[in-house]
């Protein structure tokens, strides 16, 4: 088969390379710095290396596609505790999602007699429970560290109890 070695180029025959004879520096062969002043020059690192003279001769660079790059905002806040923030929240209409297949169908047979199903939202890694969505009329006891008032109105409108935990 012709050419077989080219067939595993990524990008059709030839790959992603430019053809040699094509390159626009073929044309300053020949010329001893091909464009680049007298001999010696063109070398080095001559706007500096990486990211330097961000405030300086880089400015316009640096406030056109990294614009808040340099400076604070803000206050700091020293010992930060994220623990003391971690409240995942649950909402209303998932609840019933939380409880596994026999306990849902159970308890839509039972619809108020028998014992209501609980689900513990502390327990599933919710802290508190939301109250956006509608909620089965079932009751459910829910048990978890926060409710807010729609939440809570709604448990107890399903007939179902809305319990605090430590």
């Amino acid at each position: 088969v012709v050419g077989h070695h080219l067939a595993s180029a990524p990008f059709g025959r030839r790959g992603s390379k430019m053809v040699t004879h094509n390159k626009k520096n073929r044309k300053k062969r020949g010329h001893v710095s091909a464009g680049h002043g007298r001999v010696g020059k063109h070398r080095s690192h001559p706007g500096g290396r990486g990211n330097a003279g961000g405030q300086h001769h880089h400015r316009i660079h640096f406030d056109k596609f990294h614009p808040g790059y340099f400076g604070k905002v803000g206050m700091r806040h020293f010992h930060l505790t994220k623990n003391q923030y971690h409240c995942p929240s649950v909402n209303v209409d998932t609840l019933w999602s939380l409880l596994d297949e026999e306990t849902r169908t159970a308890a839509l047979e039972n619809k108020g007699k028998g014992k209501a199903p609980v689900v513990d939202a502390t327990s599933l890694g919710f802290f508190k429970v939301l109250g956006r969505g509608r909620m089965p009329e079932v009751p459910l006891i829910v048990r978890a560290k926060f409710f807010s008032k729609t939440a809570e109105n709604k448990i107890r409108a399903a007939g179902g109890a809305a319990v605090l935990t430590a």
